[in-house]
């Protein structure tokens, strides 16, 4: 059985529920528009504490870049002021062992100067005495004549032989003893001149030791002072060095914890990223695995690979992380080309990145694609902008933590990165 409204019911009721639903509209309008008020405010003040947090991560990070430069500068000086000290020490030590030989043979020399004085002494008196028995001889030959003429005469009055041999023998005696005194006096002062000239060598060799061993301890001495200051200025040095140290364990403690952040920034983008591919992979309708990639994108610069993608140390943090992305060389101020057709879907400063921009190049070959463009000076376009293929849309810089001028260059497939020159 079907129930039916008369006519007049039926016009009464339709009028009733156009009403309704314009009330229901009137009053959800200002409702949704309340929302829509709330979440841009709150996505502004989401951007100013991200905006706030990267200006405090680049200066956490250049401070970082510095206290670990101090501390390596710290290090550097530390170690070659050590160097130098033990240099310094080792020469002292030298100086010193030579210290103590110098005044040894000064000790030795002096005791054989004074030994040598001693026979010079001794070779003197010996040369008087024999001058005085050589006078004597002299004076008795003057009063009694000489011997061998006295010998002669006493031959001629000798009256016999044996009387001859006993003069011959007796005067043989006298001349032989007066030759001995003779040779003795002779012998006497050579020895004495040989003295005297062992003295003069003596004495040299006393004035030539105490003038090195004066001038070793000068010596010595200068080395000692050195070694002082440079032990004080090691002990200076080393606290320099704790201080740096302590600056930069505070520091990196610091970046750390911002690192975490820019971690769960990255999974965002890559999350975002993610969730774009599956949406574009769902509307192309395409389910299909991804076809090959190679020469997709243009160059994104004008300039050499100057860092490939892959694993590496960090070299202020040490440890082992993804290079996710391939870096190009190119001067500050060159154009930046778009690599393909896309939409820019975000663009910010990131203290690692620098100023950052992210193209969804769409659903491209079976898979989700975007590219990132890091450190620029500045870019054309902004969110929302549909850029083409070798578009200018910035230019090459080097924001964030960067070295030098260049185009850190990112692809995603799917949201996770991939080495670009396979794109290429």
């Amino acid at each position: 059985m079907v129930r039916s409204f008369p006519s007049d019911d039926r016009h009464r009721l339709v009028v009733l529920v156009a009403a309704t639903l314009m009330v229901i509209g009137m009053i959800c309008a200002p409702l949704a528009h309340a929302d829509d008020d709330k979440l841009k405010k709150k996505e502004r003040r989401v951007k100013q504490d991200i905006s706030s947090a990267h200006q405090d991560l680049d200066e956490s990070s250049a401070a970082l870049r510095r206290a670990a430069a101090r501390l390596t500068a710290a290090r550097a000086q530390l170690t070659s002021a050590r160097n130098e000290l033990a240099d310094t020490r080792g020469q002292l030590t030298t100086a010193r062992v030579k210290d103590r030989a110098a005044q040894a043979a000064l000790v030795k020399a002096v005791a054989d100067l004074d030994a040598a004085k001693a026979e010079l002494a001794d070779g003197r008196e010996a040369v008087e005495g024999q001058r005085v028995v050589v006078s004597n001889q002299l004076a008795d030959n003057y009063e009694y004549g000489d011997p061998q003429l006295q010998q002669v005469s006493s031959i001629l009055r000798a009256e016999d032989l044996d009387e001859v041999s006993r003069t011959l023998e007796t005067t043989s005696a006298v001349v032989d003893e007066e030759n001995g005194q003779l040779t003795d006096f002779t012998v006497a002062e050579v020895l004495l001149k040989v003295k005297k000239d062992n003295l003069a060598d003596k004495r040299d060799s006393v004035k030539e030791l105490r003038e090195a061993a004066a001038a070793n301890l000068r010596v010595k001495q200068e080395l000692e002072t050195r070694a002082e200051q440079q032990a004080a200025s090691v002990r200076s040095l080393v606290g320099k060095r704790s201080s740096a140290r302590s600056v930069a364990s505070r520091v990196k403690a610091r970046d750390l914890k911002e690192l975490e952040k820019l971690e769960q920034e990255q999974n965002r983008i890559e999350s975002m990223l993610k969730a774009r591919a599956a949406a574009a992979a769902k509307k192309s309708g395409n389910s299909g695995p991804p076809t090959s990639s190679g020469g997709y994108l243009s160059y994104p610069v004008n300039g050499p690979v100057t860092s490939s993608y892959g694993y590496r140390v960090h070299p202020i943090y040490g440890y082992y992380s993804l290079h996710d992305g391939t870096d190009f060389g190119a001067g500050c101020g060159q154009p930046l080309y778009a690599a393909a057709d896309g939409t820019v879907i975000e663009s910010y400063y990131q203290t690692a990145w620098g100023n950052r921009l992210i193209i969804d190049n769409g659903h491209v070959r079976g898979v989700g694609l975007a590219t990132i463009y890091n450190h620029a000076t500045s870019y054309t376009v902004g969110v929302g902008s549909h850029v083409t293929r070798g578009q200018v849309i910035g230019y090459v810089g080097t924001t964030g933590w960067s070295t030098g001028c260049h185009l850190h260059f990112t692809v995603m497939v799917n949201g996770s990165p991939t080495d670009p020159m396979n794109w290429m």
